[in-house]
């Protein structure tokens, strides 16, 4: 068979648009909203702090996003987020996933997992970024030319008494 320019080789894409994958995402996280547990009657069910109570709400995570759009893995659709007619949307989207991982991190309950979340998908650090960029540019070098600049003697030696300059004035 010969080679032809024009024949596509690999994979087609999994969305030939930017508005087939926005609609995409918007069903995703509008299945991530559940829906209200309602009593016979029909109202709402409270919780014990007068929150409704809602049922098959699940998490906005990038994981969850990545199964929903139809990629095999979370690395598929960041794969895909480089794809410039793509990238903004995907970027939104996952945006929307961490501002729920960062919402969850004033819920006792949620903390730990949202932490671990926006470390793990989103590069956050616990540590303070001086810290960090310390933690990684020093190779020894900051404390030898700190060592080298102090021009006082180390602890563990002896000093000798200066002479007196008898030419100094009195």
């Amino acid at each position: 068979m010969a080679y032809s320019k024009n024949k596509r080789i690999g994979r087609p894409p999994v969305f030939e648009s930017k508005e087939e994958l926005e609609k995409k995402i918007e069903e995703f996280f509008k299945s991530c909203e559940g829906s209200v547990l309602e009593d016979e009657t029909g109202k709402p069910v409270l919780d014990k702090y007068g929150n409704v109570i809602k049922i098959d709400e699940r998490p906005e995570t990038v994981t969850g996003l990545a199964l929903a759009l139809g990629f095999k893995s979370r690395q598929s659709l960041i794969d895909y987020q480089g794809k410039a007619e793509f990238s903004d949307t995907i970027t939104r989207a996952k945006l929307r996933c961490e501002r729920y991982a960062e919402e969850r991190l004033y819920d006792r309950d949620g903390n730990g997992g949202a932490r671990f979340s926006l470390q793990v998908n989103f590069g956050w650090s616990d540590k303070p970024k001086e810290a960090e960029q310390e933690e990684r540019h020093d190779d020894g070098l900051i404390k030898a030319l700190n060592a080298a600049a102090d021009t006082s003697p180390p602890d563990d030696v002896e000093m000798l008494p200066e002479e007196e300059d008898d030419n100094a004035e009195k």
